[in-house]
């Protein structure tokens, strides 16, 4: 594909996940209002601080969230957890620029159709399973 057409195609995946960007954003700001940091790597707006671990720590006690995706948002507590996370974090981001406004919705329903199975309802979503086999496939990789 020319380049031209390549940066038309990015920039509408980026329309398409928009609506989920803008959720990640309004929390951003949030964290960035409080002490948090923001900086814009590989494709999307990394946002670290106390805030996300706070509301981390509220919305999934039992699991510990090292960060999360919204869009061309990833929130993580730490710049330490942005740099372990961030192969895993493309892929969702991937993802949203492919389902757009659909994809938290097909996350849920991935979720629930794995809790129904009796499989985990985090790590057997099929989501995850393609952001998790990219970081199998580094893990691999750098062990050889």
């Amino acid at each position: 594909m020319r380049r031209g057409w390549r940066h038309i195609v990015k920039l509408l995946a980026m329309l398409w996940a928009s609506p989920n960007s803008a959720l990640g954003l309004a929390w951003g700001i949030a964290v960035r209002l409080t002490g948090g940091t923001w900086a814009w790597v590989d494709g999307a707006l990394e946002v670290q601080g106390r805030g996300v671990g706070w509301l981390f720590d509220r919305v999934a006690p039992k699991r510990s969230i090292a960060a999360i995706t919204l869009g061309h948002v990833v929130l993580a507590r730490s710049t330490r957890d942005l740099t372990r996370t961030r192969r895993h974090e493309r892929v969702h981001v991937a993802q949203y620029e492919r389902w757009g406004p659909l994809f938290i919705p097909a996350y849920l329903v991935s979720s629930f159709r794995a809790w129904r199975r009796g499989f985990d309802a985090y790590r057997d979503n099929a989501f995850e399973v393609e952001a998790y086999a990219v970081d199998d496939c580094q893990s691999t990789h750098d062990e050889s």
